[in-house]
């Protein structure tokens, strides 16, 4: 396994293996690996197959984070992901510095971003005004540096995997995307690098997020018609709001394609939410 710190050096690796018909398979993340993200690894390793070459990224990209976010305080273990990737046969982890990711100072001279207009907004784009015009900038950067045939993102975040949806068409980025599916604990917390920060019992009361879901699936299964959007928000804020560290801050049912919000829930409607666990934000997702 090799590991490159330098674009122009990805940039290279990617354009040699181009050259010899060696597709490349991509997975992009900020670090500090679970099952989660092993499972994409296997993902672009079956999409691109043997001969193919697999990149995982580490990045933690600042310009996704607000000020009043956890950037400085994002889990970082550097070998502990090395060693995993290597176990799972990663070709090539690609972790760059910020300096070499941004040369400038994003807040004084960085000054070109890509911004989609339309799936970006509400939910998490209401929640964090800032996030997604970082999120498609460095992935776009990410792109065009490691030039894969397949990019492979999770489920989890199905708001994002929408919007990088949008700007690959809308962009003309060569390349396919795959969604793997949701990696959930066995008491149904899905998987993600926050969940480090739950300590004690509010690791317990983090599975409100999961139990939400399937208490609308239920209330759904139950009814002999479509339900109001707005009495299951009630229903939802009611119930996280009964785990005393637990804080609602959005939940939302929508058209999977669109993600233009319903009034009416019914089967197929997708359901997502956000809720505040102490000082850890947690995001979970499901079509219902």
């Amino acid at each position: 396994m090799r590991i490159v710190k330098s674009v122009a050096g990805m940039q290279r690796l990617a354009m040699r293996w181009r050259r010899t018909g060696n597709r490349i398979g991509f997975v992009p993340t900020m670090g500090y690996l679970h099952s989660g993200h092993l499972s994409l690894v296997r993902a672009a390793r079956r999409a691109v197959g043997p001969r193919g070459k697999v990149v995982l990224s580490i990045f933690v990209n600042p310009t996704q984070f607000a000020p009043t976010e956890d950037l400085s305080d994002y889990p970082r273990d550097l070998k502990r992901d090395l060693r995993l990737c290597r176990a799972e046969g990663v070709d090539v982890v690609f972790a760059p510095s910020v300096q070499e990711m941004y040369p400038a100072k994003p807040a004084e001279s960085f000054s070109t971003f890509v911004i989609e207009e339309a799936l970006s907004k509400g939910m998490e784009g209401t929640s964090r005004p800032t996030h997604f015009r970082g999120v498609t900038t460095v992935v776009a950067k990410l792109f065009n540096i490691v030039q894969p045939d397949v990019a492979v993102f999770g489920a989890k975040d199905y708001q994002q995997t929408a919007v990088v949806r949008r700007m690959v068409r809308d962009l003309n980025f060569p390349l396919r995307l795959l969604v793997a599916p949701i990696f959930r604990e066995p008491d149904g917390l899905a998987m993600s690098s926050r969940n480090k920060y739950l300590e004690g019992d509010l690791r317990r009361q983090a599975t409100v997020l999961s139990r939400s879901i399937q208490d609308v699936r239920t209330a759904l299964a139950r009814a002999s018609r479509p339900l109001p959007s707005g009495r299951l928000r009630v229903r939802v804020k009611k119930l996280v709001e009964k785990e005393p560290s637990a804080r609602l801050d959005y939940v939302e049912f929508f058209e999977p394609e669109t993600l233009r919000p319903v009034k009416q829930v019914r089967k197929g409607t997708h359901m997502a939410l956000a809720v505040f666990m102490g000082k850890t934000r947690l995001i979970d997702n499901a079509r219902l």
